[in-house]
């Protein structure tokens, strides 16, 4: 047996046995390409630009002073401009999250506990809802893929030059050879970002793992114990706002009563990410001044190298035409599972006719 022909059967049995991940990994991955926009489109309503002063005087209402309400963080919804989650904390293990406008306007308001279908889908595509197992099977699928994509490349890389040819199907004889023409085109055209994309995926299924080996430890700071009542939101958020110049809130954690620190995240300008950047800021609760600045991209290489997976896998990397692209590697995963399978049962058909019936034994 010859090495291709080898290299065919692996990749033939590869990727029968993990096709159902895959559809599964493909096709909610494409649900999820623009989930945070589609989100937000379900909340209609004008864009209101961000107010601090205004998202201030929100905060006021929804967690008075003295009330058993407390803000826990804010963050960008990420789907349309100047739209913000409040996630607040009541009486024992309550959680409320209240979707606002840039101005404060209230536009939805739900227990946290109630996923919404696009929670669902994020949740399918990284553990296959099954938690920790999940996550497993998502990266065994995932390695699974890039070892079935390496050997279909290698088995359809054209001999003597022949890359017209092979990138560029013609008509064929028979509906196999038809089949067999678009598998192997499709998948030289897009198997390598293909295999770029998974990459980066598997290696975010266990990213805290990832970071502990290469030694990157999270941007923090030493605690800060209070010595009165933290300073408003409003005060924090221009802190952190101008030390980075251009920069947009994406992300503020509220000081707790062991630690009187803002951790706030900005999108300075430069970022690949597109919503939720990695500038960090600092704010002393206790006077309102900037106490630490961690710029995104900076620190040790573990850490830049982490940093940049989000942004490889979900395409945000290269704007909106990543993100197309990201959408398009997740229709041609599903489109080459679909050939692949059809060719495979179209094969055995054939095969099958081509064996003679067994003879009934003589009695």
């Amino acid at each position: 047996m010859t090495v291709r022909r080898t290299l065919l059967r692996l990749h033939r049995w590869v990727a029968l046995a993990a096709a159902a991940f895959w559809l599964v990994q493909a096709a909610s991955g494409v649900a999820i390409v623009f989930h945070w926009e589609l989100e937000d489109a379900t909340f209609p309503g004008a864009h209101r630009a961000t107010d601090l002063d205004a998202l201030q005087a929100r905060l006021a209402v929804l967690a008075p002073v003295g009330s058993q309400r407390r803000v826990v963080s804010l963050w960008t919804t990420a789907g349309r401009p100047d739209r913000y989650k409040i996630n607040l904390e009541g009486p024992g293990t309550a959680r409320t999250v209240v979707r606002v406008a840039g101005d404060g306007t209230v536009l939805d308001q739900r227990d946290k506990r109630a996923s919404t279908p696009m929670d669902t889908l994020v949740s399918l595509h990284q553990t296959l809802l099954a938690g920790d197992a999940g996550r497993w099977i998502v990266e065994s699928s995932g390695v699974l893929l890039i070892v079935s994509l390496g050997l279909g490349v290698a088995n359809a890389w054209p001999r003597y030059g022949g890359w017209r040819l092979a990138l560029t199907p013609r008509g064929a004889p028979s509906v196999t050879a038809q089949l067999f023409g678009w598998h192997r085109a499709l998948g030289l055209w897009l198997a390598l970002p293909a295999i770029v994309l998974a990459s980066a995926g598997i290696l975010l299924v266990f990213e805290d793992n990832l970071r502990d080996l290469l030694g990157d430890q999270p941007a923090e700071i030493a605690r800060l114990p209070p010595t009165g009542p933290p300073v408003p939101f409003l005060t924090a958020a221009r802190a952190a706002l101008a030390t980075v110049p251009h920069s947009r809130l994406t992300m503020v954690a509220w000081p707790t009563a062991s630690d009187a620190t803002y951790r706030v995240r900005l999108l300075a300008p430069g970022e690949l990410r597109r919503a939720y950047g990695l500038t960090t800021v600092f704010v002393d609760a206790n006077s309102g001044r900037v106490r630490q600045v961690v710029p995104a991209n900076s620190g040790p290489i573990g850490r830049r190298f982490a940093d940049l997976l989000y942004a490889v896998h979900t395409g945000e990397a290269e704007g909106l035409a990543g993100r197309l692209l990201n959408l398009t590697i997740g229709l041609w995963l599903i489109a080459m599972i679909g050939l692949g399978i059809a060719l495979w049962t179209r094969r055995r058909r054939l095969v099958d006719k081509r064996v003679p019936a067994a003879r009934p034994q003589e009695v």
